[in-house]
């Protein structure tokens, strides 16, 4: 019985300790019986660990500042290097934002056609049920979900 109450003891004052320290000095212990771990690490990314992030914004315009990370998006147009392909890029891009104006829009010139995407989206099924959405509406003929930078606030 006395073994009992000092085992649940120890448990106790193990988690109460574990609970107070951070993830990386709970790497550092060394326990008998398990193996060593070492990290070599700059120490801003251990002060980093377990802390919220805060949204940082640009200090001239108030606008969020963003991160490029591998993505998707919907592609809504795709013509050649004609000027022609320029202005209805641009119409796409506006017919986008009449229907859905708080989506982002891309229009720009990859050698040797202009596009115009919509979006920025992490997975393949966000980007899907807005390709879904835009085909519903019968106003873009050819639209299809790419693979891209995106732009993600932070």
């Amino acid at each position: 019985m006395k073994h009992v109450g000092i085992v649940i003891l120890l448990l106790f004052s193990v988690t109460a300790l574990s609970a107070q320290n951070d993830m990386v000095s709970h790497l550092k212990k060394r326990k008998p019986g398990e193996g060593v771990v070492t990290l070599y690490q700059d120490i801003r990314l251990e002060n980093l660990l377990g802390k919220p992030i805060e949204v940082q914004t640009a200090a001239e315009d108030g606008e969020k500042q963003t991160m490029k990370m591998a993505g998707f998006r919907v592609q809504v147009y795709a013509g050649n290097n004609s000027r022609t392909a320029r202005n209805e890029a641009n119409a796409m891009a506006s017919k986008v934002k009449e229907q859905f104006p708080d989506m982002a829009v891309y229009t720009h010139f990859v050698n040797p056609r202009w596009l115009c995407r919509v979006g920025d989206f992490r997975s393949i099924e966000e980007a899907d049920a807005v390709m879904r959405k835009l085909k519903d509406t019968g106003m873009f003929k050819e639209v299809s979900i790419v693979r891209g930078q995106i732009n993600i606030p932070y």
